[in-house]
């Protein structure tokens, strides 16, 4: 994602779990990233007309209606992987063939909501993952519904597939790049945070908001297979690490704040 004014405010409201920032604290931030003041009072403003924010009460905002489902969902990366249950070998199944592809706003939403989910394209407007996340079919189908996917959308369970199928299905994911991933993301974390007390606040502040959006992003849009797709355990040293990150860069960002 491009950072500008409107996705940093966004991003810093979607971390602020509802609470409300000043438009001074918002000019501060977006300081941090050489956004200049005017820049971020435009972008509130188109924020708030867009009803992504709203007023929380003088020179203060808060995430509005339009976006509050949105970010409802992306906050429940926390508990991502209470979601997790053991895979039994079947999948989930989403078809999207007879919704048409010509609106685009519509199309960017169902594919973000598939993509946040794991779901993966094995045909054309046919979307399959393992299913092996959250309780049964309708709570999957009512995430997906929050997310953005038209309700028209049909949703199965599928468990038979022909061997030719079975090996396309394990090629939907890369799981060695996802282990990868983990790993380098894991070690970059550990790496900084060695060094963090050495950094001045404003620099600490912009690095830890850049590296913990990033890891943060890679938790919300993980596929969370099982194994052997992925290594499991790995993915869990991962996300620890995530949320290790993520309480320190609060307290770097709260420091920050309260000094200025």
């Amino acid at each position: 994602m491009k950072l500008n004014a409107k996705n940093l405010i966004l991003d810093l409201l979607l971390a602020a779990n509802d609470r409300p920032i000043s438009v001074r604290d918002a000019i501060a931030a977006c300081g941090l990233f050489g956004l200049s003041d005017n820049s971020v009072r435009v972008a509130l403003a188109r924020a708030s007309a867009d009803g992504l924010i709203q007023a929380a009460g003088r020179g203060t905002y808060r995430l509005g209606a339009s976006a509050l489902q949105l970010a409802g969902e992306v906050a429940t990366w926390r508990t991502a992987e209470q979601r997790i249950r053991p895979w039994q070998g079947g999948y989930l199944a989403v078809l999207t063939q007879h919704l048409g592809r010509t609106d685009r706003a519509a199309l960017r939403k169902r594919e973000r909501a598939l993509a946040m989910l794991g779901f993966a394209s094995l045909e054309t407007g046919f979307y399959l993952r393992p299913d092996n996340i959250d309780a049964d079919i309708h709570q999957v189908w009512e995430r997906l519904c929050r997310l953005g996917l038209e309700p028209q959308a049909i949703i199965f369970s599928a468990n038979h597939f022909s061997q030719h199928q079975q090996q396309r299905i394990a090629q939907l994911w890369d799981g060695k790049a996802l282990n990868a991933q983990y790993q380098q993301l894991q070690q970059q974390m550990n790496n900084w945070l060695a060094h963090a007390s050495s950094l001045e606040p404003d620099v600490a502040a912009r690095e830890s908001f850049l590296l913990g959006s990033k890891a943060i992003r890679q938790v919300v849009f993980d596929p969370l297979l099982p194994e052997p797709w992925v290594d499991v355990a790995e993915r869990h040293r991962f996300v620890e690490a995530v949320h290790h990150f993520d309480k320190a860069g609060h307290v770097i960002w709260r420091q920050l704040i309260e000094a200025s």
